[in-house]
Formats: C-alpha cells, structure tokens, sequence
C-alpha cells in the first residue's frame, strides 16, 4: 500500500503537503523515467531519476533494485550491493533483489556469500536458469580461488595468474584477485604488467595498502630501492600489519646497506671484504632478479681483481641467466674468457655485445678478440721457447739455448723410434720459433697476427739444424757425449 511504502519527506508546515496518492504517482512517474534512460543506456540519468523515486518513497524495494542494477552498469558494484541488500531487506521475496545482490558480491569476488543468495533464489524460482548458471561461476570461482593458493605456496606464479585471469572474469571488481595477480607478475618480472593493475586499483582508491604494497615491489625488483622504501612505508601507514611491505621494506634497505658497504670497499681497494659483502647481499633475496644480477657482476669484477676469475667467468654466468640483456655481465665474462686463453667464448659473448649496442667500442673488442681467436690457432711460438710475450731479445736466445739443446735429436740417438720422433719434431718447433721471435719484422708481423706464410715466409721449408748451426757456430761440427748413465754434454768438433 502507498502508506506503507511512501513518506513525505518535507514536513515544513509552510509547504502544502501531498497526498499518499500523489507521493505514490510521482515516484512511479520518477522511476519510469529512469527506466526510459535506462533502457537508452544513459545510466547516470536513470540513477539521478530512481534515487528520486526512492526520496519519494524510500520503503519500496523494486526503486532499490532499479537503482541497484544501474549502479552495475555503472560498475560501481559496493554502491550497487547496498541497494540491493535494502531492497531485500524490504522485500525477502524479491527475487531480482537477491540475484542482484549475488551478482555484486560475485563482481566484488566474494563467492560464498553469492552462492546463498543464488541459492535463495532457487527456493523463490526452483527453475530460474541465470540463478543456475552464477552459481555455477561461484562454485568456479572457488575452486580458481583454491588452485591459486597451492600455486602461490609452490611458488608457481603462472598458474597463479592464469587462475586470477579466469576469476576476473566473473569477478571483475574483486581488488584482491587484481591485486595477488599484479603481485605474482611482479614475481615473474612483468612488472610493466604489475604497475598497471596497481595503478588501476590506486585511482579508485588511493589508501589501498595492498596496491602501495605491489607498487613498491615492481619499483624494489626494477632496482629503485628508494622509491621502493617509499610505498612501502606509505602501505604501512595505511595497513601498521603489512607482513609483506614490511618484510619487503626491511629487505630493501637491507640490500641496498650491504652492496653500498661492497661498492665502498671495492673503491678502497679492499677486495677480500668487497667479494664477501657482496656475497651476503646475495643471500638477502632471491627473488630480487634484477639488483642480484648486479650483485653478481660486482662480484665477478672483484673475482677478476683476485685472480679468481673462473669463478668469475661463474658468476657473469649467474648475472646474465637471471637477466639476458646485462650487457655489462657479458663484457665483463667476454674478458673473463679472454683472460683464461676461452677465445672462442670469449669471441661469442662480443658478438652477442655488438649486435645489442653496435657502437665502435664493442666494435674495437670484438675485432680485437677475433685476432686473439685467430692467433691462438696457430703455433704459440712463446709458449714452445717457454717465454713470456714481452721477453726481451737475450731471454729468447737464452730460451733457445736452452730449448735446443733439450730436444736435439743427437741428444736422443739412443731411445726409442717413438721418443727420436718426438723430441724430433720439438727441435724443429723450437727453431722455426726462434726464427720469427729473433727477427724483429717477423716478430712484430707474428704478434700483430698476421699470417707469415701469406708474406711469403713459408715456416715448413725452413731446416731446424741450419738455425742450430748459425746460432752455436764452430767450424767443427757438435756431438752430444755421454758423461754418465743418462748424462750427456754438447761438444764442438
């Protein structure tokens, strides 16, 4: 009855005072405008209309469920959800009331509370198929719900997502599905990803500690630490019992204090404490992909400084598998390799770095470790007098002297057919290189890494005794005598 539903609300005595009748009229008269914007999908004047319908009348439920449903077009679910509870409230047997009601809760993620009003539903409409149907995406939403937290214990966070994703779509207006979805793709290192659903949910609602949270993390595993600590301590303030922003908060200046200690012990020169502070930083978080590459890196560079450097190459290895695009981890191994004679990795890893940043500087490197490539297929004539690469010219006579004399075959007459072949062959590889390191042009065409043979100097022709000969000289001839079981000495004739 009008009684029942409708009150005049202003009661200014001043003001003529209309009947329940007419209160009644024009309250329909309101709602049925807003079911005509409703029906042209201008929901914002359809709202304004049933809100004065409901001014008019505030006891009827069917206003609170135009109204409710408006609101849903509109996506402003929680509003909407309020509406229809009133409107059920009013009318325990509004049907659409309640499966208004569990649409919200549903859109808002809270699918227990869905599923009883769908439920109530069935008892009023045993046959109503939409009731039918939500329950169904409640029941789903459930078990996403379920599958999401076993794959966020197990560390799965793709499962996590893909869970998230299906539920959105049933629940779209649920924070706490975007906000367990944005985290795990911050995990996952899709953090452009990750700030979008933040930032989404922060322009609703600009206090939400769980976006700040998220936020914050994207900002913490992009190494911005201190912007990082910002929204961390901000989703304090609005949440003091953060667990996660305050594990994440205290992990950050944690991190940032030892690698902090580590660069300044590095610029000291005290490698030894720079190697260890950088290796404790490494311990800190796992999770922190980006800043842990860099902490690898330093760490190879002060392995390299303290001669460490296969555990350096290790280390680069370490930087570059948690970020593939670490340009700086693939020079600092690229010189690692060439450091250890690794020129073919060495090579590769600055091919990977020009076709990244083709600038004349990894240019230059990568010319430069081809040379070494191809210098170290060929005899290393150093490395046979036993000499360093900036042995003067007495150390390589001396060298020679010594060498020669080791593997002549006169030396060898009486051992095996095998043994005479051998040391054979290394008198000849000590002469041919004596030949090229005593001879200035050939030594500076050899160390450049110019091919000898391609300046018509052909090491194959060449006879070992000749340069023997010229370098002891006598007019004689030489033998080698025996001077004792396994003795011999070298006498000119």
């Amino acid at each position: 009855m009008a009684t029942e539903n409708c009150d005049a609300v202003n009661m200014d005595p001043d003001i003529e005072l209309l009947s329940d009748e007419e209160i009644e009229r024009d309250a329909e008269a309101f709602k049925e405008q807003g079911n005509a914007f409703y029906i042209k999908k201008d929901y914002t004047e359809a709202f304004n209309y049933y809100t004065k319908a409901i001014d008019m009348c505030p006891k009827n439920a069917s206003y609170y469920g135009n109204r409710a449903a408006t609101l849903m077009m509109l996506c402003r679910y929680r509003e909407a959800l309020e509406d229809s509870q009133q409107a059920v409230r009013l009318d325990n047997s509004f049907m659409k009331g309640h499966l208004r009601e569990g649409k919200c809760h549903l859109s808002l993620g809270n699918a227990m509370a869905a599923s009883c009003c769908f439920q109530k539903v069935l008892e009023l409409e045993p046959d109503n198929s939409q009731a039918q149907q939500e329950l169904k995406n409640a029941e789903s939403i459930l078990e996403y719900e379920r599958m999401a937290e076993i794959g966020f214990e197990k560390r799965d966070f793709r499962m996590v997502v893909f869970c998230m994703d299906r539920a959105l779509e049933c629940a779209s207006a649920c924070h706490k599905f975007k906000i367990l979805k944005a985290e795990c793709l911050a995990l996952l290192g899709r953090y452009p990803e990750a700030q979008s659903v933040a930032s989404d949910i922060l322009r609703m609602d600009s206090t939400n500690a769980d976006a700040l949270y998220v936020r914050g993390l994207c900002l913490y595993y992009e190494d911005c630490i201190d912007k990082a600590v910002q929204f961390f301590v901000q989703a304090l303030r609005m949440a003091p019992d953060h667990d996660k922003a305050r594990l994440a908060c205290r992990n950050s200046k944690a991190l940032k204090a030892k690698k902090e200690e580590g660069n300044k012990a590095f610029k000291e020169g005290n490698f030894e404490a720079a190697y260890d502070l950088y290796s404790e930083a490494l311990t800190i978080d796992p999770n922190n992909i980006k800043t842990n590459a860099k902490l690898f890196c330093n760490r190879a560079t002060v392995g390299s400084k303290l001669k460490k450097l296969e555990q350096a190459i290790e280390d680069c290895t370490k930087a570059i598998k948690l970020d593939e695009t670490y340009i700086k981890a693939y020079l600092r191994r690229a010189q690692c390799y060439m450091d250890t004679e690794q020129y073919e990795e060495g090579v590769r890893d600055y091919e990977k770095v020009y076709q990244t940043e083709k600038t004349k500087e990894h240019k230059h490197l990568l010319k430069t470790a081809q040379l070494e490539l191809k210098k170290s297929k060929r005899k290393d004539y150093y490395k046979i007098l036993g000499v360093d690469k900036n042995a003067t010219e007495e150390e390589i006579k001396k060298a020679y002297r010594k060498r020669a004399l080791l593997h002549h075959p006169d030396r060898h007459s009486s051992a095996s057919t095998e043994v005479q072949k051998e040391e054979e062959k290394k008198f000849k590889e000590v002469g041919e290189a004596f030949s090229v390191l005593s001879d200035a042009k050939k030594k500076a065409r050899y160390d450049s890494g110019q091919d000898l043979e391609d300046d018509g100097m052909n090491m194959g022709d060449f006879d070992a005794n000749n340069i023997f000969k010229a370098f002891f000289g006598g007019p004689g001839g030489f033998s080698f005598e025996a001077s004792g079981p396994g003795n011999f000495f070298f006498q000119f004739g």
